[in-house]
């Protein structure tokens, strides 16, 4: 039961602009919120986040779309996507000025000894990222405040995992060749 609701709620969290869509086409004012809260509070119980540092994003849109439920505003459903990028840029930058920089930390779940030339590498990763989150969360808030349902949901919804794809197979390629020029 518990991995089938991680897989719900996976689902449901990489669709949540199609979800945000439809629900504000099809569903009674407030009950796409409600849902979606409450998929997101499951999400956070079920999963008991495997990396401590990612329970931020799921606090944040439960919070987001509790508060959007109570005061019956739907437009602010629209500010998940932002949210999340705000709330990723900032646990990535945090780690950037601590001992371990996010992209290291993940990297040494799977590689505990890493390499020490591999540290300034994985930094820049991570700044890389925060770039990302800085761009992606500025249209986002565009998105949001300035054009229609349907351009949110399109870029929400796919240009933005686009993006983010295009980062990590454009990483996963450079890095093969680092490797090879680095052992």
């Amino acid at each position: 039961m518990r991995l089938f609701l991680q897989i719900i709620t996976t689902l449901v969290i990489v669709a949540y602009p199609l979800a945000v869509y439809f629900g504000l086409q099809y569903l009674p004012p407030g009950y796409i919120a409600l849902l979606l809260c409450v998929l997101l509070l499951t999400r956070m119980i079920v999963t008991k986040q495997q990396v401590r540092a990612m329970v931020l994003p799921l606090i944040v849109g439960v919070g987001l779309t509790g508060a959007s439920f109570i005061a019956k505003r739907n437009d602010w459903l629209l500010y998940y996507p932002v949210v999340i990028n705000l709330s990723l840029l900032s646990l990535f930058s945090y780690s950037l000025v601590h001992e371990l920089s996010m992209i290291e930390r993940l990297a040494r779940i799977k590689e505990p000894d890493l390499p020490d030339s591999a540290i300034e590498y994985l930094h820049t990763i991570t700044k890389l990222w925060c770039g990302l989150f800085v761009v992606n969360g500025a249209i986002a808030a565009y998105t949001a405040i300035a054009t229609t349902i349907e351009m949110w949901t399109l870029y929400n919804g796919l240009i933005a995992y686009v993006l983010i794809g295009m980062l990590l197979s454009g990483e996963w390629i450079y890095r093969k060749f680092w490797l090879k020029k680095h052992d």
